[in-house]
């Protein structure tokens, strides 16, 4: 942990103050944090200064009057300061190009990766020249759905080009930051024994000792493989073909995040190990038990996409509605038409009582109270559950016990859902196993001395095993050789003789099975940067097979199976062409699994009582949880998902103990009273106490506080070293995610978190509208009702502003076809706030990372922020409650407004409006006056205060001088300098890439033809991209609802080009008037 810093004290929250502030509100009060609702001193200050703090300073290395020097050179320089100049360098032009490449038109190749729970994701990997450059999904893919919706084929179309822009799919903001992580110069770059250089052949000779001796013995006795949830067919083959030849060795798997929970309550519902596999398109009714499924979790994303689609409140099957019980605040959970905040350990007895409502016979009674609020629920909730049979759903999640899983199961088949919203199949992974008791059989032959070689690949157990099992002082030892292979030389592979650097899997072959047991294939784009070897080139070191080429262990697989009969399947001209075409695709079609049939054993043994041990009365429980940017601590080093602000905290850079308001109030009387975020306290579990900073988190449950892990490391990088606090070092492995008894105390010291909950707040404004369901039906037009001047899609106002003609052909349409207006649309409804498309912007127009002391200062780069709001209704309302506020996610980005403030006040043109209405920067007349950021309403321009992108660079150089970051921009697009002004663009570069095409083929840009890096990463279809000259277009279809309005646009007569769909929840009555 690093040393706390020292920080001003802040006013102490007063909860007393600030409910008498709502009394008598009318209508839902948004606020984006309680200083914001306290309207303390400090927010005041903080907002009445229109830059950020300290903006108007320039923190650089360079003297004051040395900068007055520079400065006074540079103003002569004033029309070329936005250029930035190299070095000459000596280039080498292609004598002959390879093909099927064209210099500036790129590649793309499927392929996937290893998603967080192991199963397999399908990508579409977008390739320039020989490097990738963005990661998108690929929506042939059962896992990533699509970015655009399903639409009749133009029979005119080229089918290259058409191919591309409906394979899009979605992703994650893992999957967007892999980029980064392929390109990572932190990453293990040698192959090391006993900590000195050494070579692949040395590495193969000593594997290829070990094994001969081992098999001439008959056994392999003392053998161990550790590895991560494995999904590859071919890695599990392999495994499979060792153990064989060497019965005595043992294969044992293990990640920190795993579905042991999830197994057992399988085995105890139908006496087997069963995976289920949701359809919320089909669900009118969901019930989340601790379920982060908007966010986390196999197949998530297509659970987004489902759940987003049946949110159009003019869907013919009606809108569902969702209910979430949950203990720290969730993006499910904000999403919720209804949400019950209970600790985590209490989930078990709502279960149980909900469950004996719905008709699951055999249960027992609740073994303890439920709190007023919840018991309140339990009878509305049933009767909705039960009017909608097969059509309702159950899920539970990960870190809730066995028992809550069991229960999910057993609703769902007394609610007929099973077969219809929900289905069940053999686990995807190769072996199913329950991992902890699996790592605690391997700490156990260690401390007994019956491993003499234990081999571990693509994980980090001496960082991340319960602290309990001590595995990194049962590994240490002499007698055990140690053999890791990883991304990066982490706190295991230091401990190893030999350590392997592992490729990345964009440079390596490979396969998995997708959440529903789709094969998948991962293709190679790029040759290993550092030397790595995948996972089944080390594996068939160990079975003596040398120099292993992955392709051709991968061929062997596939070919054995997809060509039975065949004497050299690899050889075969049919195998060849289906393999190409399985390869074209990414996946090999006809391989999802079949569902299974399932019924309950014994409904008395669902329930056991040392599932969960609650905190006594008055104790508190600690619950763990994956941290919402970095996991597990795997992408600790990655430094877009560092500076990415968590969807509900917004912290970047560092994780907090959330703590409800309640426990730090003034009047709470309690160790934490009066304390404030960042404020430090002693937590301490068992005997081992941990010094963390708090965040006050609105909604959080009482009794409880959350922990996040993947923080504390040592062996990251540069990146990760250090930041945050590490959870793993209290996590015991009897009670991995929900620890009871645990204590806090008061240290005296603070530390500075950097969150962006506060910066750029557009306060005092309507900018989120919302409905209930009811309200929208009576009233269609709810969203500009109480606005004296219309902004509709279409209306014009007067204004001072110049107007501008898109109807008429500007020389930019083709053949008499009128020239383009581009605008967008963000669905309110949609929208989870999972900062997919903060990441994906961030990848596609080369936006830099500043680092947390530049954020704390507000000085983040993102083009696209994703702010969340907190809404608290009068004092009658049944959302008064601090402790469980609504919440409501809002992309905001520039607004490419018609009438653009910003345009007129800049002195060199820098920022124009063009003929298609897109408000566009020109960097090399920018010279840094900030004009325009200070006129922009929206506050969503972006200044250079220094040279970041120079800084990213110098700061990863390797030995050589040489960065490979320089590989990571993109060539489409800028690289801003210090003193430019930057912001959204709409992908300008995708716009003239599709513009150009369609000229070549004589024809106007077809709708979905350009999708903006935003929209194609959204896994709910919340961003729509389009020209609105064109009237059959998704975006003027949309523009034209009665739900759509501009932010900001009937009090400044902006008339933004985005603009959103106002918000339609679907409350209970039941429980909204309880």
């Amino acid at each position: 942990m690093r040393e706390p810093q020292h920080a001003p004290k802040r006013t102490p929250l007063n909860l007393s103050a600030l409910r008498s502030r709502l009394d008598g509100a009318s209508g839902p009060q948004y606020w984006r944090g309680l200083e914001q609702l306290s309207e303390s001193e400090e927010f005041l200050r903080y907002v009445q200064r229109e830059f950020p703090e300290q903006a108007d300073t320039w923190d650089d290395p360079t003297s004051r009057r040395q900068f007055l020097k520079l400065m006074a050179a540079s103003l002569a320089l004033a029309g070329v300061s936005g250029c930035a100049f190299s070095p000459p360098e000596r280039i080498v032009p292609y004598v002959k190009a390879p093909e099927e490449m064209v210099q500036g038109r790129p590649l793309f190749f499927a392929t996937s990766m290893k998603g967080l729970d192991g199963d397999a994701v399908g990508l579409l990997v977008e390739s320039q020249e020989g490097r990738p450059i963005k990661i998108e999904g690929n929506a042939l893919h059962p896992a990533s759905p699509a970015c655009l919706p399903p639409r009749e084929p133009d029979p005119g179309a080229d089918p290259d080009r058409a191919e591309i822009s409906t394979a899009v799919g979605a992703t994650d903001i893992f999957a967007q930051a892999e980029l980064l992580s392929l390109y990572d110069p932190d990453r293990s770059q040698s192959i090391l024994r006993n900590g000195r250089p050494s070579t692949w052949e040395d590495f193969q000779e000593a594997m290829a000792d070990q094994y001969e001796a081992r098999r001439a013995k008959g056994s392999g006795e003392g053998l161990r493989i550790l590895t991560g949830t494995i999904t590859s067919p071919t890695l599990a083959d392999q495994i499979a073909r060792l153990t064989e030849a060497l019965p005595g060795a043992r294969w044992h798997q293990y990640e920190p995040v795993n579905r042991d929970n999830a197994r057992r309550g399988a085995i105890r519902a139908f006496g087997e190990d069963v995976q289920p596999v949701f359809d919320l398109e089909q669900a009118d009714r969901i019930l989340s038990l601790d379920a982060d499924f908007l966010y986390f979790g196999p197949g998530h994303l297509v659970l987004a996409r489902g759940y987003a689609d049946r949110r159009d409140p003019d869907h013919p099957r009606g809108i569902n509605r969702l209910y979430s019980v949950e203990c720290n605040l969730t993006v499910t959970g904000s999403k919720a038409d209804h949400r019950l905040p209970l600790a985590a350990s209490r989930i078990k007895d709502f279960a149980l009582a909900l469950a004996r409502q719905v008709g699951v016979d055999g249960l027992p009674e609740p073994s303890a109270e439920l709190p007023e609020e919840a018991t309140a629920w339990v009878g509305p909730l049933a009767r909705d559950l039960a009017e909608h049979q097969g059509t309702s759903l159950v899920l539970a999640g990960e870190g809730q016990p066995p028992s809550v899983h069991a229960l999910a199961h057993a609703m769902n088949l007394a609610l007929g859902n099973v077969g219809k919203t929900v289905k069940f199949i053999n686990p995807v992974e190769a072996r199913s196993v329950d991992q902890a008791e699996d790592l605690r059989d391997l700490v156990d032959d260690l401390k007994a001395g019956e491993v003499d070689i234990l081999v571990m690949i693509g994980v980090n157990p001496v960082y991340d095993a319960p602290v309990d099992l001590g595995f990194g002082e049962a590994m240490v030892n002499e007698k055990v050789l140690r053999i890791h292979s990883g991304l990066y030389l982490d706190e295991t592979g230091e401990l190893c003789q030999w350590h392997v650097p592992e490729a990345h899997f964009l440079e390596a072959w490979g396969d998995g099975r997708a959440f529903d047991g789709t094969a998948t294939l991962a293709q190679p784009l790029i040759a290993p940067l550092y030397g790595g070897k995948s996972a089944i080139e080390v594996l068939a070191a160990l079975l003596v097979e040398r120099n292993p080429e992955g392709r051709v262990l991968l061929e062997q697989y596939w070919g054995g199976r997809l060509a039975e009969g065949v004497e050299s399947p690899t050889e075969d001209p049919g195998f060849q062409k289906r393999w190409r075409k399985i390869l074209h695709d990414g996946l090999v079609p006809e391989t999802g699994s079949e569902a299974v049939e399932v019924s309950i054993q014994e409904p008395g043994s669902l329930v056991t009582a040392d599932d969960t041990l609650a905190a006594e009365g008055g104790e508190l429980e600690l619950v763990l949880a994956p941290d919402p940017t970095i996991y597990d601590g795997r992408y600790a080093n990655n430094a877009w998902l560092q500076e990415c602000p968590k969807p509900v905290t917004k912290l970047t850079w560092d994780n907090a103990l959330m703590v409800p308001a309640s426990l730090v109030a003034e009047d709470s009387g309690g160790p934490l009273s009066g304390l404030e975020m960042g404020d430090v306290v002693g937590l301490t579990v068992g005997t081992v106490t941990v010094n963390v900073p708090i965040f006050v988190m609105p909604g959080h449950a009482e009794g409880a506080v959350t922990l996040h892990l993947g923080y504390g490391r040592r062996r990251a990088g540069r990146v990760g070293d250090g930041t945050g606090f590490n959870a793993y070092e209290i996590r015991p492995s009897g009670t991995p995610w929900i620890i009871p008894g645990v204590s806090l105390n008061a240290t005296g010291q603070t530390y500075e978190l950097a969150s962006t909950q506060l910066q750029r707040s557009i306060e005092g404004r309507d900018l989120i509208r919302e409905a209930t369901l009811e309200q929208y039906q009576a009233n269609p037009d709810f969203a500009h009702a109480g606005h004296h001047v219309s902004a509709r899609h279409g209306e014009e106002t007067p204004s001072l502003y110049p107007s501008f003609d898109y109807s008429a052909d500007r020389g930019e349409g083709w053949n008499g076809y009128p020239g383009y207006a581009w605008g967008m649309t963000v669905d309110l409804n949609r929208c989870v706030g999972c900062a997919a498309c903060v990441v994906a912007c961030q990848a596609e127009n080369n936006i830099p990372v500043v680092g947390k002391r530049e954020v704390k200062r507000g000085r983040i780069m993102h083009w696209m922020e994703v702010d969340r709001y907190f809404a608290v209704e009068g004092r009658d309302a049944p959302t008064h409650d601090l402790g469980n506020p609504k919440v409501a996610f809002q992309p905001r980005f520039c607004m490419h407004c018609e009438k653009a403030p910003c345009e007129p006040v800049c002195p060199v043109g820098a920022t124009v409006h063009d003929h298609e209405g897109l408000n566009n920067m020109v960097y090399n007349r920018c010279v840094g006056t900030r004009y325009c950021s200070n006129n922009c309403p929206y506050k969503v321009r972006h200044f250079n205060f220094l040279k970041y992108s120079k800084m990213e660079l110098e700061d990863t150089s390797l030995s050589s001088g040489i960065t490979p970051l320089v590989l990571l921009h993109n060539p489409d697009v800028t690289v801003r300098s210090r003193g430019v002004m930057e912001k959204c663009t709409y992908c300008v570069q995708r716009i003239y890439e599709g513009k150009i095409q369609s000229e070549l083929e004589g024809r106007r840009v077809r709708d979905g033809e350009i999708v903006t890096a935003c929209q194609a990463a959204c896994p709910t279809r919340a961003l729509v991209f389009g020209d609105l000259n064109d009237e059959t277009s998704e975006v003027t279809r949309l523009k034209k609802s009665p739900r759509n309005y501009g932010m900001l646009a009937e009090e400044l007569n902006t008339r933004p080009r985005t603009t959103y769909l106002a918000r339609v929840t679907n409350p209970n009555p039941e429980i909204a008037t309880a």
